[in-house]
């Protein structure tokens, strides 16, 4: 930990020593000692600094760095292009997220970016009915009447990235800039450590290994549940059933990175590695799903309780609607992860090539929900790839209510994507348990950064819903959202997919839906 300031500090003793050889030896040695003196003050300053995460844990050599963006974008796209599979934006939307996090205006640019004539290109309606965004900060209620603690969640919000995914810093960081702008910040499947524990409000995610909840055997522990659920800073609980970067996959946390520290948030042994089955034990058909959310409903003390998955077959979620439909048990929400999503280690087959993207995979929620008639009774989240203003109303436009972010949050705590996640390397200290290099993330500093990055993204959603000639959210629908076609036409999303009307299953299910909802059933996931 104190390799970073040794270097600083023997910077400063060459300075000295080529000081006194310019005085005693030979005066050629002054302009060296003038160098050494600069380069050991600006490492100093660097190792004291907290905006630039880069060089306080590289102090000097991190400026090399900030030189080659002067000549950028050629260096930064050609560093997007040529890591393809990991970029999760382009440049553009990359700029945005620093600009708006660190409350400062980017380049203006000389027209758009977009290639506007392509094939998926998509944009909003606008109107000539425009007007000023009165609401910057919508609230989506969560928690029907079942809930005795229901909760206003914000419409972006922090996705799930777990501690030891992420640094203690980065994990705090984020909570505090929750806690400053009023939104909600998923835990992850790791459980709650203390540094979830900053004042933000808190989605605590179970997923399959019950980390913070299980018993000796890795099995779902109710008692150690209800002790944690029940803290204020707990305000909804979330079930994984899967995720966007590898549905049917649980996670593993090697041994050695399981320190006392992630043992005792996660509930696990110290030092023996951790592996979360691919499925729950705690229920195996969609009617123990339902039950087992009553369950977890009951011993929160109210709080809203649902699910985050990755949609695969479109028989299996029909399969939970209908066991919805016989017990009357619903959950309160639906986080639909999209395949696109994700920012830990993953399979690379897995990665690109299952489950749905969130695009087709949030229509078919919707629309199972309005198909069932229970949409109005469940809310949806939509998570895989927000990033900006156009992305929240995009997403409502087919289907949530709500966002989740975590990439463009990992980079509002500082991630330059320098695509070191897997190796406890990461430069700026987001995605390391070395806390020598998690002490270059200065929590205070990166806090305000999630909460100037989030507030403005909301506010710009809002004015984009203002300028359509809205008066709120709850008025997008799919004909606003335009898809590019081909090279000569563009078509809404209205237009594009069929959209199922209230009760539509139940009453006469169309034929090209009508084998799955046959075929679904409450007693098996088919």
């Amino acid at each position: 930990m104190l390799i970073r300031p040794l270097v600083v500090f023997g910077v400063w003793v060459l300075a000295v020593l080529a000081a006194l050889t310019a005085v005693l030896i030979h005066a050629g040695w002054s302009v060296a000692a003038v160098v050494l003196f600069a380069l050991a003050a600006l490492g100093t300053w660097d190792l004291l600094q907290t905006r630039h995460s880069i060089l306080r844990a590289f102090p000097i050599l991190g400026h090399v760095r900030f030189l080659m963006e002067l000549i950028r974008p050629e260096i930064r796209q050609y560093f997007i292009e040529s890591n393809t599979e990991a970029a999760p934006f382009d440049r553009e939307t990359r700029d945005l997220i620093y600009e708006r996090a660190k409350a400062t205006k980017g380049d203006e640019p000389f027209g758009t970016e977009r290639d506007v004539n392509a094939v998926g290109y998509e944009f909003l309606r606008h109107s000539l009915r425009a007007r000023f965004a009165e609401d910057l900060d919508p609230r989506v209620r969560l928690g029907g009447p079942e809930c005795a603690q229901p909760y206003d969640i914000a419409l972006l919000n922090v996705s799930a990235m777990s501690f030891g995914a992420l640094s203690a810093n980065a994990i705090a960081a984020l909570n505090r800039g929750a806690a400053a702008g009023g939104f909600a910040h998923d835990t992850g499947e790791g459980g709650i450590s203390p540094y979830h524990l900053n004042g933000g409000d808190l989605i605590w995610e179970i997923g399959s290994g019950y980390f913070g909840c299980r018993d000796a055997d890795g099995r779902f522990d109710p008692e150690a549940f209800a002790a944690k659920a029940t803290l204020p800073t707990v305000k909804v609980i979330s079930i994984k059933l899967s995720q966007g970067a590898k549905p049917g996959l649980g996670g593993v946390l090697p041994g050695p990175k399981v320190s006392p520290e992630i043992a005792a948030t996660r509930g696990v042994p110290v030092g023996r590695t951790v592996i979360s089955p691919p499925a729950h034990s705690a229920f195996n058909t969609p009617t123990e799903l339902v039950e087992f959310i009553a369950t977890l409903r009951r011993l929160s003390g109210g709080k809203p309780v649902g699910f985050k998955l990755c949609v695969g077959a479109r028989t299996e979620f029909l399969s939970i609607c209908k066991a919805v439909l016989e017990t009357g048990i619903a959950p309160d929400f639906i986080i639909v992860d999209g395949a696109e999503g994700g920012t830990g280690a993953a399979p690379l087959e897995f990665e690109d090539h299952i489950g749905m993207p969130l695009t087709e995979g949030l229509m078919l929620v919707h629309n199972c929900l309005v198909g069932t008639g229970l949409r109005d009774r469940i809310k949806i989240g939509a998570s895989g790839k927000v990033a900006s203003g156009v992305d929240i109303v995009s997403r409502i436009c087919q289907g949530a209510d709500f966002t989740m972010a975590a990439r463009a949050m990992m980079f509002a705590v500082g991630c330059i994507q320098a695509l070191k996640c897997h190796t406890n390397h990461c430069p700026t200290g987001v995605a390391t348990q070395d806390r020598a290099r998690a002490r270059a993330l200065d929590v205070t500093d990166k806090a305000t950064r999630v909460h100037n990055y989030q507030s403005a993204t909301v506010a710009s959603a809002a004015q984009i819903v203002a300028s359509m000639g809205l008066s709120g959210f709850d008025e997008l629908s799919p004909a606003m959202l335009n898809r590019r076609v081909d090279g000569l036409r563009s078509r809404t999303y209205a237009e594009i997919y069929d959209w199922l009307m209230p009760g539509e299953l139940l009453e006469d299910p169309p034929e090209s839906w009508r084998s799955d909802w046959v075929e679904a059933s409450a007693a098996q996931f088919v």
